[in-house]
């Protein structure tokens, strides 16, 4: 019998650190997928179609991005803004920013995503609220740049509506109001939100944060989001500055504020919570409410530190993220695993998390902040959503006495050595399969002198 055209054996895998709920690591194991499923793990090697040998490699979950800006790929490392704080930052962004157009989010999101599939990612949740206006269709580019990458989507229809005259921060070209907000969220989960177990592609409806829409927006967007069966989203307890806008303008903390706007429940993660009190995060794990925890990002604004041990030990849903690129300069969900270890075992000592346990939000705990049971960790069932690394690398000898570590404790610069999402290889040899690198890193470059007029 011939095998099935869309297969694929994964076979002499030397460590196959599954992530399940038993953290089970496997040795010297084969693994079989059909039609993007895993279909059997084990010693047979059933006939597939393609075949990877992983002989020496350590084989991963996918990493899950709960939070990324990818159109600031095009705004990195720029010296006007690298030692600003977050509301200063911001301003001077948006003048850049308020130029965006569908080629420049169509190829700073082939750039970004392509970053992060060589760095092990195989899903990316992108958080993209600024649509200009005349701009074009931004969502359709972010789709059909996942779809040129294979990757994994989850786009938000992001919003802005309180600008500048209003006693918000960005200019009044890059909000809208209500009604248009409302109008295209609904547009775009009907024209690109694939709820089935498997999908490559679904929405979230994300307006910016508190500072940046207007209460109305935010009661009505929850409304929507419910009634159309979709996540919410939303930037939440990441400034002090961002708390004292709140307090004045409502009278409440934030996380008081969103919830009476019903910004809180199992559909509902907030990127950053950095300022979070005590009777707060038992709040988020009473309601089942999520936090998509950003360190570089944190670090690099001066922002702060999130609790996650005290997240973790109430059982708040934690997912990692690597933020915008401009906050991080970097579209590694790899790196941002060790930067994670290493800040909390800085501020925690030994109640940080371990290395295995970054490991765990980077994949299951982003999986469920995402609201994903398909995607996480690795058994017969689940999506064939994985990463190889080969242990006999430089930057890795010595390190291999704990494979679910490993990746966080010690860390590894660069990229990995092959990415499979849904059961297509997509990097090989630690490159991008059947595109160009450098072409996408140049075309980026072009969209990035044209939003800045250079």
């Amino acid at each position: 019998m011939s095998p099935k055209n869309n297969s694929l054996l994964v076979k002499n895998i030397r460590h196959l650190i599954t992530c399940d709920t038993n953290n089970r690591v496997l040795e010297h194991t084969n693994m079989y997928m059909e039609d993007g499923w895993i279909r059997y793990i084990g010693p047979d090697t059933p006939a597939a179609r393609k075949e990877l040998n992983a002989s020496g490699m350590s084989v991963y979950p996918g990493l899950i991005n709960t939070h990324h800006h990818l159109y600031q790929v095009l705004t990195r490392n720029l010296p006007q803004v690298q030692n600003l704080e977050l509301f200063d930052w911001l301003i001077a962004l948006y003048e850049i920013w308020k130029n965006l157009n569908a080629d420049s989010v169509y190829h700073s999101s082939l750039a970004g995503m392509a970053e992060l599939l060589k760095t092990g990612c195989t899903t990316v949740f992108d958080h993209h609220y600024v649509f200009p206006k005349g701009s074009g269709d931004l969502m359709e580019a972010q789709f059909a740049a996942a779809e040129t990458l294979g990757v994994r989507m989850v786009s938000s229809r992001g919003s802005m509506s309180l600008s500048k005259k209003d006693g918000g921060l960005p200019p009044d070209s890059v909000v809208q109001t209500v009604d248009e907000i409302l109008r295209d969220s609904k547009l775009a989960v009907e024209r690109f939100h694939d709820p089935a177990a498997g999908s490559t592609q679904q929405v979230v409806l994300a307006p910016c944060s508190p500072f940046s829409v207007t209460e109305d927006l935010m009661r009505e967007t929850a409304t929507l989001a419910r009634t159309l069966g979709v996540r919410m989203h939303t930037h939440l307890a990441e400034t002090k500055d961002e708390e004292a806008f709140v307090r004045e303008k409502t009278g409440m903390r934030p996380l008081a504020y969103m919830e009476s706007l019903g910004w809180v429940g199992p559909d509902v993660w907030f990127a950053h919570g950095i300022h979070f009190n005590d009777d707060e995060l038992k709040r988020l794990a009473e309601t089942g409410t999520g936090v998509a925890h950003c360190p570089s990002s944190n670090m690099k604004l001066s922002s702060g530190v999130c609790r996650i041990p005290e997240m973790l030990d109430l059982g708040v849903p934690v997912g990692l993220a690597v933020d915008g690129s401009a906050s991080n300069d970097g579209s590694s969900l790899l790196g941002e695993m060790r930067i994670a270890y290493l800040l909390h075992r800085l501020t925690s000592a030994e109640s940080a998390p371990s290395g295995y346990d970054i490991l765990k939000i980077a994949t299951t705990g982003s999986a469920k902040v995402l609201g994903r049971s398909d995607i996480g960790h690795l058994a017969v069932g689940m999506a064939a959503d994985f990463f190889a690394v080969k242990e006999d690398r430089l930057e890795l000898a010595g390190a291999g006495f704990d494979v679910t570590s490993m990746l966080s404790t010690v860390g590894l610069c660069g990229g990995v050595d092959a990415t499979v999402v849904h059961g297509q290889i997509l990097v090989q040899d630690g490159r991008i399969c059947g595109l160009c690198e450098e072409t996408i890193a140049q075309n980026a470059t072009k969209e990035a002198k044209k939003i800045l007029g250079l």
